[in-house]
């Protein structure tokens, strides 16, 4: 099924992507494949991470539980920003409790150019499993995703996580031409990823900056705008919406969407009226503190309503937290949030 089939095209996810009026304002889960779900868990026994995002049955299972649970308005696609370079055979692994690790952390031109771009044929399990999703899901959106150039970049630098991302900015800074062809081998890679994704029938991509928040300004615009365009650009010509999120990234927001997004996602931190002013004419997704799933259900819900309040000041709102589903969270939390969401906007 596509993105132009009748029944796609009226979801309300879709709907608010593209500006267009809805019935309700949709809702989606970051991290909401996985996580928190016991389902999830069971079905994760003895299967290490990146193995779980190489295998169909697996990806197309763990994609639909939080469809089925919170009947949500869109499906994000199970995986992970680094499984694309796992693909095509950088040495890395994800390690319980800390992350993605790199073997042989990027230092020079030629270890970039010793990485291969991405083809379809490095990633069938994604074809075949976007293929099964899309014909499970029927009118129900799925959003591919892929990480974002600096993201990415930042883990092949540092060898891992990061908190201050200091060997990533003296690249930066102190190697522009290694971190010129570095950024172009990722964003070629990334923009191949989301083509395969959606050539297999997503309906939606999502570009994940999660580390940008790290840049000021006048940095993001220099060093990392020029490829997350490059990424979006590649997007917006299969003709699908564009989301462009990051952490930490208040300061960016008006840049974020500039680089070509039709949907820029605010993170917590930010007020979502905030939030709407700084990205402009463009639909916005968020906000909720992914901790107040912990907080009492009144409490939750009422800034819940503070956050739809504020999004009927953009051109179109797509409810979501202001990042992921915290591993920790009650399903049950999440159900009524959804509820409450589709309940309260149809008003």
């Amino acid at each position: 099924m596509t993105a132009s089939s009748p029944l796609l095209a009226e979801s309300a996810f879709l709907k608010a992507a593209r500006g267009e009026p809805v019935p309700h304002t949709p809702v989606w889960f970051m991290r909401q494949a996985g996580r928190s779900l016991p389902e999830y868990r069971k079905i994760r026994e003895g299967v290490a991470m990146l193995d779980s995002c190489m295998r169909p049955d697996l990806i197309t299972e763990i994609t639909l539980q939080p469809v089925r649970r919170y009947g949500v308005d869109a499906a994000i696609f199970f995986s992970d920003i680094v499984l694309p370079l796992k693909a095509v055979g950088v040495d890395l692994d994800i390690k319980p409790g800390i992350g993605p690790v790199v073997a042989s952390p990027v230092e020079t031109v030629a270890d970039v150019e010793a990485i291969p771009d991405l083809t379809p044929e490095h990633v069938p399990f994604i074809t075949e499993a976007v293929r099964e999703l899309v014909g499970e899901l029927g009118g129900t959106p799925l959003i591919g995703f892929a990480g974002a150039p600096f993201t990415v970049a930042s883990y092949l630098v540092e060898g891992g996580p990061s908190k201050e991302h200091a060997k990533t900015k003296a690249m930066m800074y102190g190697a522009p031409d290694v971190w010129d062809a570095l950024m172009h081998k990722i964003a070629g890679i990334a923009a191949a990823y989301l083509k395969v994704q959606v050539e297999a029938g997503a309906s939606a991509v999502q570009l994940f900056d999660s580390w940008a928040g790290a840049t000021s300004p006048q940095d993001y615009v220099r060093y990392v705008m020029p490829y997350s365009s490059a990424v979006l650009s590649a997007a917006g010509e299969l003709g699908v919406p564009r989301i462009h999120f990051g952490v930490g990234t208040g300061e960016l927001l008006g840049l974020m969407g500039d680089a070509g997004a039709d949907v820029v996602g605010v993170d917590w931190r930010v007020p979502m009226e905030d939030g709407v002013r700084r990205v402009g004419d463009r639909v916005v997704q968020g906000n909720l503190d992914p901790s107040l799933v912990f907080a009492p259900t009144d409490v939750m819900l009422a800034r819940a309503a503070e956050v739809l309040r504020a999004g009927r000041d953009a051109p179109g709102h797509i409810f979501n937290l202001g990042h992921g589903v915290l591993p920790s969270t009650d399903p049950d939390q999440l159900a009524r949030l959804t509820d409450f969401v589709h309940e309260h906007s149809a008003r």
